[in-house]
């Protein structure tokens, strides 16, 4: 499959039953959406069920989807989606849980495991330090940092997928970032002292 077709061309091949255009779908954005599912998931164990629901679900609504929407946008509001569901489903959700801990823990094994066991300790703990910063975000902060920053989402997929203006979401990223510096420099000073 051609790395020259974009997302949307590759989707309306795969409406049209073309198997080798879901492939190419699945290698581009499979990592990315794992990753944003497992930042919103409250339950570490949601994750492989939202990630292969979503995959499924886009299969049965393939017949459905037009190009007037990027099919990132198109992809992650079906995860998006699910994760509601089970929030809902699962009202019994403690304070911690909400957090969502998992996240960036298991992106930071991924990354430490490069480079000496000193550069793989000093990795865990800056990724330990963020990952600690941006649980105090608010969950709409929060959210749109992780769309953009670790998903790749841009401003207007993220107004789209979250349901608000583009300013709005603008904001959220210029508090989050800010607030994230905050913290990081408050828990610097703190360990120095």
């Amino acid at each position: 499959m051609s790395n020259a077709l974009s997302d949307e061309a590759l989707a309306l091949r795969y409406r049209d039953g073309d198997l080798a255009a879901f492939e190419e779908l699945y290698r581009r954005h499979s990592r990315g959406l794992y990753q944003f599912i497992a930042w919103r998931s409250p339950r570490r164990e949601w994750v492989d069920e939202v990630m292969q629901d979503s995959w499924a679900a886009l299969h049965q609504a393939r017949g459905r989807y037009v190009a007037s929407a990027s099919f990132r946008t198109f992809l992650y509001q079906i995860a998006r989606n699910r994760l509601i569901d089970l929030v809902r489903q699962d009202r019994t959700l403690l304070e911690s849980e909400l957090a969502g801990e998992h996240g960036l823990a298991a992106l930071a094994d991924g990354q430490a495991q490069d480079g000496t066991p000193e550069e793989a300790l000093d990795a865990r703990q800056q990724t330990a330090r963020l990952h600690r910063a941006i649980r105090t975000l608010p969950e709409e902060q929060r959210e749109a940092l992780v769309l953009q920053q670790f998903s790749g989402l841009g401003l207007e997929e993220i107004a789209v997928l979250c349901g608000a203006p583009l300013e709005t979401v603008k904001s959220r990223l210029r508090y989050a970032m800010r607030k994230l510096r905050t913290e990081l420099a408050t828990e610097t000073t703190r360990e120095a002292g």
